[in-house]
């Protein structure tokens, strides 16, 4: 535990105030509730994510809590299903009576939740879901989403698929069929369309969440042969997805690009070969380049890697991302409130704008005009390297975010439409691994 006081002692700056500034008003302890997947095939990204925010609250309040105030945790889980999701999340925010929460994974989840939490009147952080669309159809006062949106992060993949298989002529998708699903590939697609016009689409496949058998799709994408094989999906359906590929060859057959797929490497270990495209869903890679030397990074993720036998995913940096922005707003709004203890509608002015580091990742900055997060992005292709049992990500490209993101008060898929096939031209950082 001595590594993890080390890495949160650096990675999250945490203020630990107190004296008779904090007398007036200071809770017992602050609640947050977080939906994640427990149960399921996407509980393979829903459990790390728990055991990142156990330790990140045990560590937290080992330094005293949050303006002197620990801070205590509850679960909802996202597995049990819509209408029981919508219950159990009613329930946390009214009879546990919870002073924020972080919610959700799925889009699906999140559609449900985001219009809840505001009707509640409750600080929500959206620590993981991606549709575009959540935050560019209405603003919200009390909904946040503290890391990207699909548009950056589908334009990365792509930007970085067209800068290092330029010629490619056919392409082929076989993502979720639920919000996520569609939406990213309405990105992806439409950007492609401005970008090389000349790519023809051969199939558009949409597998039902939590599907068990690709063998039909995977018999589709063997006739058609395409040149480059797009997917979105994600936890255990991205990994019976690419096993059953490989079973058939498909992954030799066409590039495959895994447009989020980097919570999947481990588990995959050999099943997944070389050279295929990886998108970190932010710049969140446990041999991030720019981080790998750092001793706070090193150390939390060894801490995590000695709690759970794996090392951290990117649900774990996106829930480091959360607390993060919490711990930021309290103590911007104690600070704003002459030291004493903020009220909850102070909270909540403070978090807007804000810009955040947990020191495992470029700083993320919400932006003020749709409580959007602007985070990097990360890229790379899969590569054997001495010592790892799964394959590593090398000639890794992080792009920056503002480049890459909707501007506010703008439509993800109208935005796209503006752009230029010169916009695959920008400047790139690449790193070795």
């Amino acid at each position: 535990m001595r590594l993890l006081k080390t890495a949160f002692a650096a990675g999250f700056a945490l203020v630990a105030l107190a004296g008779p500034v904090y007398a007036q008003g200071k809770p017992a302890e602050i609640k947050i509730g977080i939906t994640t997947f427990l149960s399921g095939p996407a509980s393979v990204f829903g459990v790390p994510g728990k055991a990142a925010a156990e330790m990140i609250a045990e560590d937290i309040n080992k330094k005293g809590g949050i303006g002197g105030v620990p801070i205590k945790l509850s679960f909802v889980d996202e597995g049990a299903g819509g209408e029981a999701l919508v219950s159990n999340y009613r329930r946390m925010v009214q009879d546990e009576k919870v002073d924020a929460t972080f919610a959700s994974i799925s889009s699906g989840s999140c559609n449900q939740l985001v219009p809840v939490a505001e009707d509640l009147k409750v600080m929500n952080f959206m620590w993981d879901c991606g549709a575009a669309s959540i935050l560019e159809a209405k603003k919200y006062r009390y909904n946040f989403r503290t890391q990207a949106n699909a548009t950056p992060e589908m334009l990365a993949v792509l930007i970085y698929l067209l800068k290092t298989k330029p010629d490619f002529k056919t392409i082929a998708v076989v993502n979720q069929d639920y919000a996520w699903g569609r939406e990213s590939w309405e990105i992806f697609s439409t950007a492609l369309k401005v970008m090389k016009p000349d790519v023809q689409v051969v199939a558009e496949l949409f597998p039902k969440f939590g599907s068990p058998d690709y063998s039909t799709e995977i018999s589709r994408l063997m006739a058609l042969r395409p040149d480059v094989v797009l997917t979105t999906s994600w936890g255990g359906d991205l990994d019976t997805l690419v096993r059953q590929a490989g079973q058939r060859g498909l992954l030799q057959q066409s590039a495959f690009v895994l447009a989020i797929g980097e919570s999947s490497i481990q588990r995959l270990g050999k099943d997944l070969p070389e050279g295929l495209i990886i998108g970190a869903r932010g710049d969140h890679w446990f041999l991030h380049p720019e981080k790998k030397n750092d001793p706070a990074f090193k150390s939390f993720n060894e801490a995590f890697k000695a709690k759970t036998g794996s090392w951290p995913i990117y649900p774990v940096y996106h829930m480091a991302q959360a607390f993060a922005a919490l711990q930021t707003a309290y103590d911007k709004a104690i600070k704003a409130n002459g030291g004493k203890w903020p009220t909850h509608e102070q909270v909540v002015d403070a978090v807007a704008g804000d810009q955040f580091a947990t020191g495992f990742g470029r700083p993320v900055t919400l932006r003020l005009e749709d409580n959007q997060g602007l985070e990097a992005q990360l890229v790379g292709v899969t590569k054997s390297m001495p010592g790892y049992d799964f394959k590593v990500l090398d000639n890794m490209m992080v792009f920056d975010p503002k480049i890459i993101t909707t501007p506010p008060g703008m439509r993800s898929v109208e935005w796209l439409k503006t752009l230029k096939p010169e916009f695959v031209k920008m400047d790139v950082p690449t790193y070795k691994q």
